[in-house]
C-alpha cells in the first residue's frame, strides 16, 4: 500500500484550518493539527476542524511525568485522532501509561483506540545539534535506541525523518508504522526541516505515513500540489 500524505495544518487561524482542509478534500488521507494550533483552540477548536470523519493526526508530542500525560490522553482521545504523539525520550513507564489511558478512554467512549506514536529525534535538529542537547549521536543510533523502547513499551510506531526510516524498518519490522516529516518536493523549498528527502524516495524506503505542510498550503493550487505528491508516491511504490 502507497504511503499515506497527512497535510500538517500549521496555523493558529480556525478559518484558515477549515479552508486547507476543505480544498484538499480527497487529495490527502487525513490531515496533521499540531501543538500551535491546539493551545490557541483547545478541543473545540479541534471539532470545528477535523469535521466529516477526516482522519486526524493530533500531533502534540505530550512530554510529561506518566500521571500527567495519561490524564492528557485521556483527555482528547474522545477528539478521535487516528494517530496521537508522545515523546519516546519520556521513558518506558510515560510510554505505557499514555497506551493505557488511550485504551482506557476509547473502550470507555466505545470508539477505536488512536494509535500512539513516539517521536524519536525532532527533523529540526542534525547531528551537530544532538551533544548540546545532551543526546549521543549519530541521530540514527538515537533514533534507533527510541524506537526499540517504543517499540517495546507497545506503542504503534514511531516519528522519524526519512534518513532513519531504513534503520527503524530494520530494528522494529514490517508492521511498526513509520510516520515521516521532513518531506519536501524537488520543487518545494526545504524550510526549516535538515534532514529531508522526497515524498517519492521516502515512500520507497517505506515510510507508512508523509507529513507534508508547507509545500502544499502554500501552493497556489493546494489540492494540485497534493495530487501531484500522491501521484509522485504511488509512482515510487514498489511493485506488488
Amino acid at each position: 500500500m502507497p504511503a499515506q500524505i497527512f497535510l500538517a495544518i500549521d496555523t493558529t487561524e480556525v478559518a484558515t484550518a477549515s479552508a486547507q482542509v476543505t480544498v484538499t478534500r480527497g487529495a490527502v488521507a487525513g490531515i496533521k493539527l499540531g501543538l500551535e494550533f491546539f493551545t490557541a483552540h483547545g478541543p473545540q477548536g479541534v471539532r470545528v476542524v477535523a469535521v466529516d470523519g477526516v482522519p486526524l493526526f493530533l500531533d502534540l508530542k505530550l512530554h510529561d511525568i506518566p500521571n500527567t500525560v495519561a490524564g492528557a490522553v485521556r483527555a482528547v482521545t474522545p477528539l478521535r485522532p487516528a494517530l496521537l504523539t508522545v515523546h519516546a525520550g519520556g521513558g518506558g513507564a510515560m510510554l505505557r501509561a499514555a497506551l493505557d489511558a488511550a485504551d482506557e478512554a476509547a473502550a470507555k467512549a466505545g470508539i477505536a483506540r488512536p494509535r500512539i506514536i513516539g517521536v524519536t529525534v525532532l527533523t529540526s535538529l542534525a547531528e551537530a545539534d544532538m551533544a548540546a542537547i545532551g543526546q549521543r549521536g549519530p541521530i540514527t543510533d538515537q533514533a534507533r535506541r527510541l524506537a526499540a523502547l517504543a517499540k517495546s513499551c507497545g506503542l504503534d510506531g514511531v516519528v522519524c525523518s526519512p534518513h532513519e526510516i531504513t534503520a527503524l524498518r530494520a530494528e522494529c519490522g514490517a508492521d511498526f508504522r513509520l510516520v515521516v516529516p521532513g518531506i519536501r518536493p524537488a520543487w518545494a523549498a526545504a524550510g526549516d526541516q535538515k534532514r529531508v528527502m522526497t515524498p517519492a524516495e521516502a515512500a520507497q524506503l517505506g515510510a507508512d505515513y508523509l507529513v507534508v505542510g508547507r509545500p502544499i498550503t502554500a501552493a497556489d493550487d493546494p489540492a494540485a500540489a497534493a495530487r501531484r505528491i500522491a501521484a509522485e508516491v504511488v509512482a515510487a511504490a514498489p511493485a506488488a
